[in-house]
């Protein structure tokens, strides 16, 4: 099979596509004929090598973790799929990523497609709406009635933790770009704030949570606004102590998990009109590198999808 794969830490030019051998899938995994295949920017992170002292990639390795596509073949212990299923999945780099004609993934990682989305839209969806689930209701509990700060609210997980928000009946600030304003009022903020022209505590003052997804002088302003027993969590960066103990608040760091029974409750807020996926650029699969570059800006709306294969008629 054609794939991406990487022999080597380094920049986007070590991104070599080529020939693989596909993958064959155990007892608990299915074997997925991928038609597209988000890109994230923990994927440049990992490539580059920025979590090395933590845990070594072995090469070589095929990056990503979001895929959509097809079940062509189901292991012996499989129960909730079958050949032919439209899925979409957070796959795991160490069974082989997603940047690839076909990858494998357990019955925890994948979800039944949601029919409202083509295969691209798809693969938008499973580590950014994941991140922002496990955030706001796991993490925060955000309820209906509280109000939330969205930082980055036009990004991958931002475009997500809105609408996600929204649907559990909370009040939602958002900070973007001046170029993003009108997205963040279409997806649902009740508040939108242009960061390139006004400071987000000047208009955010005694919010419940705080998501952050910038980090740096972003989180450090946050602990402020934030009410006294309120909740922030940070997917960039270390939680402070000494500050959240100073104002009285909550807080952790997050790293998402796969879960696929919280896919299957994004799934039906897709299909249920609550929630739009925003794709703002594809590229196919062999360019990945253009699209790990374009991610790497910290500037795209919503996501960019590498395309493997033909929707499926």
């Amino acid at each position: 099979m054609k794939a991406i794969v990487v022999h080597k830490y380094g920049g986007p030019e070590v991104l070599k596509y080529e020939d693989t051998q596909r993958p064959e899938p155990k007892d608990d995994q299915i074997l997925v004929r991928v038609i597209a295949a988000g890109v994230n920017p923990v994927d440049g992170m990992i490539r580059s090598g920025m979590f090395a002292k933590y845990e070594k990639a072995a090469f070589p390795m095929i990056p990503g973790a979001d895929v959509a596509g097809i079940v062509e073949k189901v292991g012996g212990k499989i129960t909730k799929f079958k050949v032919g299923d439209p899925v979409y999945a957070y796959v795991s780099l160490k069974n082989g990523g997603g940047y690839a004609e076909y990858a494998v993934a357990t019955e925890g990682e994948a979800s039944p497609k949601p029919k409202s989305l083509t295969h691209v839209e798809a693969a938008a969806v499973p580590v950014v709406a994941l991140t922002a689930w496990q955030a706001l209701v796991d993490t925060a509990n955000l309820s209906a009635g509280q109000t939330v700060l969205i930082h980055g609210g036009s990004g991958g997980v931002g475009t997500f933790a809105i609408q996600i928000a929204k649907a559990r009946g909370a009040k939602v600030i958002a900070t973007a770009s001046t170029a993003n304003q009108d997205l963040l009022k279409q997806l649902g903020a009740d508040v939108a704030i242009d960061y390139t022209k006004q400071k987000f505590e000047d208009v955010a003052k005694d919010v419940d949570v705080v998501l952050d997804s910038v980090g740096k002088d972003t989180l450090a302003r946050s602990y402020g606004v934030v009410k006294k027993g309120g909740f922030i969590v940070t997917l960039v960066s270390r939680i402070d102590q000494a500050e959240l103990d100073k104002h009285g608040i909550r807080g952790a760091s997050l790293s998402v998990n796969p879960d696929s029974s919280e896919l299957a409750e994004i799934g039906k807020l897709i299909d249920a009109n609550k929630i739009k996926v925003v794709v703002s650029q594809t590229f196919p699969l062999a360019e990945a590198a253009k699209a790990q570059e374009q991610v790497a800006t910290g500037h795209t709306r919503g996501k960019i999808v590498l395309k493997v294969a033909d929707e499926p008629k």
